[in-house]
């Protein structure tokens, strides 16, 4: 057997879809691996490592910081863009770029990722789109939410991460710091409004770069969009600040108060692409019989 290849995220589900493929393949023929933006909360790192001794195997961490860019700022700074409809620009460049880049240059049977139970179309997406990544979904085969996820990792003694004893739904992308710019651009706007509220600092230092990437693309640059009706596909940029050249654009003060959106876990699969609907011609008969390849 080639090894299964878990994408471990920093988030509870993917850190249960590791526990359970190391316990349905061995500990042996498992590999777990972080792929790291280098702008996540710290806990994230004291996570891995109780994960760790829970699998009772190091998490490689490989990364796209460091040659190619510098740091998540120089992504968004590189593009001028965070968040489109093809999904957050950090994602592709920071998370897909960098598992295709390693899945071209190893070998694998089949590779692991922690979508729940409540994700059918983004686990439907991955099987049709991204055929070479061989994927599985161990959530699927038992059934798991995220709740379900949080109390496995809890009664399995280990403390769950900070971002989600704070009351989000994900631990994606906080920063390094309560003081680092950071937050997810995905997070939608309930997440923001959470932001603004807890963390003002990094809540203005991200309504500081939309202005700056605004100037310097010459147009709207924003995470945020307003749809006039339920799949509108004419969305309106919405800053999480007034910009003074887009007086007449929305911003998150006009925005009633909102729960925090569940947001996904960030493995480069979190723009709509992966969503979209595929040809009528494509065979989706073969679709839930593929979830699981046979396990001996």
């Amino acid at each position: 057997m080639k090894k299964i290849i878990c994408w471990w995220s920093g988030g509870i589900t993917s850190a249960v879809a590791c526990k359970i493929a190391i316990d349905l393949y061995g500990v042996e023929n498992v590999r777990v691996i972080f792929i790291d933006t280098k702008n996540e909360h710290v806990d994230t790192y004291r996570f891995m490592a109780d994960c760790s001794v829970w699998y009772q195997k190091d998490i490689e961490v490989i990364t796209g910081i460091g040659e190619k860019y510098k740091s998540i700022q120089d992504v968004w700074r590189r593009w001028n863009s965070l968040n489109v409809a093809s999904g957050a620009v950090c994602s592709s460049e920071l998370k897909r770029e960098v598992r295709e880049k390693w899945q071209k240059e190893n070998e694998y049977t089949h590779q692991v990722f922690g979508f729940d139970l409540d994700e059918p179309k983004r686990v439907k997406a991955m099987k049709l789109n991204h055929q070479k990544a061989k994927p599985i979904f161990p959530l699927w085969l038992h059934g798991y939410s995220k709740e379900d996820c949080i109390k496995i990792v809890s009664d399995s003694g280990i403390e769950i991460p900070k971002m989600y004893q704070l009351g989000f739904r994900n631990n994606n992308c906080f920063g390094v710091s309560e003081e680092s710019i950071g937050g997810c651009v995905q997070g939608g706007i309930g997440y923001w409004q959470k932001m603004k509220r807890d963390f003002p600092l990094k809540f203005d230092k991200m309504a500081e770069e939309e202005h700056l990437l605004t100037d310097r693309k010459g147009s709207p640059v924003t995470m945020l969009r307003l749809s006039k009706k339920k799949d509108d596909e004419k969305r309106i940029p919405l800053f999480l600040k007034p910009h003074p050249k887009y007086p007449n654009l929305p911003n998150l003060k006009d925005q009633k108060g909102r729960e925090p959106e569940p947001l996904f876990e960030c493995n480069g699969f979190c723009g709509t692409n992966d969503l979209e609907k595929r040809k009528e011609t494509e065979n989706e008969l073969n679709f839930y019989g593929e979830l699981f390849p046979n396990i001996k």
